[in-house]
C-alpha cells in the first residue's frame, strides 16, 4: 500500500512519528513535508505548496495520512480530482481550541476554524491520548458557540465517531545500547527534558528545587529538552543559583548523548499544566529515571494503576506543588526507594515502534476494506 503522508510541520513529536512510521511500517509512506518555522502560515496557506509537492509523487496513492497542522479542505482542493476518492486519516498530534496560549494573547479561532473543518473532512482521526480526545470534545461545544448561527452541534457527533485513541509509538530500542551510569553519581540527578516553555510549567520546577535546596539537600541537574525557542527566565535564574550542579544545560541534538544523559539520571520530573502526550518524559522512564508526574492530563491512563502509589518504593503521581515537593524530599533523604528499572521500562514497553505498528499497520489496512 502507498500512503502519502501530508506533514507540514516536521519537527518534534511530528518529525519523530513520520520517521518511525517510515521505518517500521510494512507499507511504503511516501513523505511530504516542510520545516516547523511559522507555524501559523503553515495551517493557512502552505496547502498551496503541499500540493504542488503532491504533484511530483508518481505512485498511485491508496491513502493520505495528515498531521493536525495541515489545513486539509485547502489540500484536498487543490489536489483535486486525483485525491477525489481517497481515504483520508489525520493524526491529531494537538488541537487548536485547547492549546496553551501564552499569557497576554487570546485564541484566535481562525486556526480552531482550520482544524474544525479539517476534523470533518477526514474520514479518520487518531488522538494521541484519550485525554485529549475527552478534552477536545469537551471545548468543541463552546466553540462552536462563537457561530452566529447555524452552529451545527451535530458535527461533536461526527468526530466523535470517526475518533480512535491511537497512542504513537516510541524508539525505545534506540536506547537500549547505552549503559546505566547512575551508581557512580555523587548527588542524585534530577533530568528536566521537555521544551522549555511556558506551557512545561518550569516555573513550578524550579521552585521546587529551590526549597530541596534551601533544607541543604544535595542534587545535580541534567536540564536537557527543546531549548530553540524563547527562554523562560527561569532556566537563565537557574544557571545562576545552581551552574556547578548543572551537569547539562540545552538541547541535544544527537541520539547517543541524548541516551547516555538519561541513563544517568535519577530523577525525571513534569510539571506540565497541559501536554497531549509527552514523549520526552516516557523516554526518561524507559531509561531508568524515577518519575514525579501530575495525576491529570495523559499520566493517568499511561502510568499502571498499581504504580500510582506503589508499597515500599517512591509514588508516581502527584496532586499539586506541596505534594511534589514531598515526594522529591523524601526519595532524595531515602526515606522511600526509586523504582526498579525493570518496573520502568515495562511502563513504557508496549509504546515501542515494534509492539504499536501492527495497530496502526492494521487500521491502514481497515480503510480500503
Amino acid at each position: 500500500m502507498n500512503i502519502l503522508a501530508v506533514e507540514p510541520f516536521y519537527s518534534g513529536s511530528h518529525k519523530a512519528f513520520l520517521k518511525g512510521l517510515e521505518k517500521h511500517s510494512e507499507h511504503n509512506i511516501i513523505p511530504i513535508k516542510l520545516s516547523w518555522k511559522g507555524w501559523k502560515w503553515r495551517m493557512h496557506g502552505d496547502s498551496v505548496t503541499l500540493s504542488e509537492m503532491a504533484k511530483q509523487v508518481e505512485e498511485d496513492i491508496d491513502l493520505i495520512l495528515t498531521s493536525s497542522m495541515t489545513n486539509l479542505p485547502a489540500f484536498m482542493g487543490l489536489t483535486n480530482p486525483r485525491f477525489a476518492h481517497t481515504s483520508v486519516i489525520m493524526y491529531m498530534h494537538e488541537n487548536q481550541f485547547t492549546r496553551p496560549i501564552p499569557k497576554g494573547e487570546s485564541r484566535d479561532l481562525t486556526y480552531c476554524y482550520i482544524n474544525f473543518l479539517s476534523m470533518l473532512t477526514a474520514d479518520k482521526l487518531l488522538f494521541s491520548s484519550q485525554f485529549h480526545l475527552d478534552d477536545l470534545l469537551q471545548a468543541l461545544p463552546e466553540f462552536l458557540n462563537n457561530f452566529p448561527d447555524g452552529r451545527k452541534f451535530n458535527t461533536v457527533d461526527q468526530i466523535r465517531r470517526k475518533s480512535v485513541v491511537m497512542h504513537p509509538g516510541l524508539d525505545l530500542a534506540s536506547f537500549d545500547e547505552q549503559p546505566d551510569t547512575r551508581s557512580s553519581n555523587e548527588n542524585p540527578v534530577i533530568v528536566w527534558n521537555q521544551r522549555w516553555q511556558f506551557d512545561r510549567n518550569p516555573a513550578m520546577f524550579f521552585r521546587v528545587l529551590n526549597r530541596l535546596n534551601d533544607i541543604d539537600l544535595k542534587f545535580d541537574l541534567i536540564l536537557a529538552g527543546d531549548s530553540q525557542h524563547e527562554k523562560p527566565e527561569e532556566f537563565e535564574k537557574a544557571w545562576k543559583r545552581y551552574g556547578q550542579q548543572i551537569t547539562h544545560f540545552g538541547y541535544v541534538d544527537d541520539q547517543e548523548n541524548y541516551s547516555q544523559l538519561l541513563h544517568s539520571g535519577d530523577i525525571v520530573v513534569s510539571t506540565a499544566t497541559y501536554e497531549f502526550f509527552c514523549v520526552a518524559i516516557m523516554e526518561a522512564i524507559y531509561c531508568g529515571c524515577h518519575p514525579f508526574v501530575p495525576n491529570a492530563l495523559h499520566y493517568p491512563e499511561l502510568i499502571p494503576e498499581s504504580l500510582h502509589n506503589p508499597l515500599l518504593h517512591a509514588p508516581v503521581l502527584y496532586e499539586n506543588e506541596d505534594e511534589l515537593f514531598h515526594f522529591m524530599r523524601d526519595l532524595l533523604m531515602k526515606k522511600n526507594k526509586p523504582l526498579p528499572k525493570t518496573s520502568l521500562q515495562n511502563i513504557c514497553k508496549h509504546l515501542d515502534w515494534n509492539k504499536r505498528i501492527r495497530s496502526f499497520d492494521k487500521l491502514f489496512e481497515g480503510m480500503l476494506e
